[in-house]
C-alpha cells in the first residue's frame, strides 16, 4: 500500500478541547485527537485535520460522461474517472463497495494532481470525474487537479451523493463545471436512515441549492429500489422539488436496480416501474426525464419538449443520432436545448 501524501484538510473548525469539526459534509463530524471521522478518510492529528486520501487513486478508467450519467453536458465527451478509497455514506446496495465500504487497507498508488491532469491528457479525455466513491472524501485531492485540469483546457465533474456543505460547493464551484447527484429511493429520510446510515437528507437538497447558485451543471439521479425505496409520492415530492427549486429544465435520471453487496435478495427494478417512474416525473412538469440502466428503452432519448421530436437517440452509453442544431435548437420548432458545451461526435 501507497503512503498517502501529507496535506492538511481543508473546511474544518478547531475546536477548545483539541477536538476539529470537519466543515466538508452534512454530518458535522467532531473529530477528537488521534480519531478518524465516520468516512475514515481524516483524521486528527493534535489539532489539525489531515486527510488520507490525498493523491490515493484506488481506480481510473476513461467513461463516456453518459455513464456518469450526464445526458446535457458536453455529450459525446470523454472523462477521465478517478476516485480514492472510502465514503462518507453506508448503502447497503453499493455497486463499487470494494473501494467504498472496504475498511481493510487498500491496494493504491500514489497520484498527485498533476499525473491526473497528464494521464487525463494522454487518454484524450475532454475532462476529468471524480466519482466511484464519493469525491467529498478525497475534496482536496479533486480540489487540486481540478484547478490544473482548467488550466489545462480540461472540464471537471463530481458524481456525488450531495453531502457536501454549501460552503464546500462555494469553494470548489470555480473549478467545478458539473455535477451528477445521486439519489437513493426518492429521498426517503427512512430509507436513507435505515438501508444507508444516513441521518438526515436535509444536506441533500442544502448541497443541490448551493451548485446551481453558484453556475455549476446538475443532473439529479433516483435510484428505484423494489419495496424499500419505490414510492411514487414520494418520488412526486422529489420531482416537484426539483422543478420548483432547481428548474424544470433539470435532467431527471431514474435508475433501475440491480442487486449488490449486501442487498442480493432484493430483485431488480422491473422494467415497467421505471417507466411508470418516467411519466409520474413527466406529470409534475419535468421536461427531461431519462430511464437508466435500461438500454433500449425509448427514455434514453431527449425529445423536444414542445414539439416532441426525437433529438437525440441513445443505446446506454452511446450516441446514436445528433439532432440538434449548432446552438443547440430543435431543428424543427426552434426550441433552445438546456445542453451546456458542444457536441463531441465519435
Amino acid at each position: 500500500m501507497v503512503s498517502p501524501l501529507s496535506k492538511e484538510a481543508m473546511a474544518y473548525t478547531p475546536l477548545e478541547d483539541g477536538s476539529v469539526r470537519c466543515d466538508l459534509c452534512g454530518r458535522k463530524c467532531t473529530i477528537a485527537e488521534g480519531n478518524l471521522g465516520v468516512c475514515k478518510a481524516r483524521v486528527n492529528r493534535k489539532g489539525l485535520l489531515f486527510t488520507l486520501s490525498y493523491g490515493r487513486s484506488c481506480s481510473t478508467s476513461v467513461d463516456p460522461i453518459e455513464k456518469k450519467p450526464l445526458f446535457h453536458f458536453h455529450p459525446g465527451a470523454l472523462v477521465y474517472s478517478v476516485a480514492s478509497p472510502f465514503c462518507n455514506f453506508f448503502c447497503r446496495f453499493c455497486d463499487n463497495w470494494a473501494i467504498s465500504q472496504e475498511r481493510s487497507a487498500l491496494e493504491t498508488r500514489s497520484m498527485p494532481p498533476e499525473t491526473v491532469v497528464r494521464e487525463a491528457l494522454q487518454t484524450g479525455s475532454q475532462g476529468i470525474s471524480y466519482t466511484y466513491t464519493e469525491p467529498t472524501v478525497f475534496y482536496e485531492w479533486a480540489y487540486d487537479s481540478a484547478k490544473l485540469a482548467r488550466e489545462s483546457g480540461l472540464f471537471n465533474t463530481f458524481v456525488t451523493n450531495g453531502y457536501l456543505t454549501p460552503e464546500a460547493v462555494k469553494t470548489i464551484a470555480p473549478y467545478l463545471a458539473a455535477a451528477t447527484v445521486d439519489i437513493k429511493g426518492s429521498g426517503d429520510p427512512q430509507f436513507y436512515r435505515d438501508v444507508m446510515r444516513v441521518p438526515s437528507v436535509d444536506p441533500i437538497y442544502n448541497c443541490l441549492k448551493a451548485l446551481v447558485k453558484h453556475g455549476v451543471h446538475v443532473e439529479v439521479t433516483d435510484l428505484i429500489v423494489p419495496k424499500l425505496g419505490e414510492s411514487e409520492d414520494r418520488l412526486r415530492e422529489l420531482a416537484t422539488w426539483v422543478g420548483n427549486e432547481l428548474g424544470k429544465d433539470t435532467p431527471i435520471h431514474l435508475l433501475r436496480f440491480y442487486p449488490s453487496y449486501e442487498l442480493i435478495d432484493i430483485p431488480q427494478t422491473p422494467a415497467s416501474t421505471i417507466e411508470r417512474a418516467v411519466k409520474v416525473v413527466a406529470e409534475t412538469g419535468m421536461k427531461y426525464v431519462y430511464a437508466g440502466n435500461l438500454p433500449g428503452s425509448k427514455g434514453e432519448n431527449t425529445f423536444c419538449p414542445r414539439c416532441k421530436e426525437l433529438l437525440i437517440e441513445r443505446y446506454g452509453f452511446t450516441i446514436l443520432k445528433w439532432n440538434l442544431a449548432k446552438d443547440m435548437a430543435c431543428p424543427t420548432c426552434g426550441e433552445k436545448i438546456p445542453i451546456v458545451g458542444v457536441y463531441h461526435a465519435g
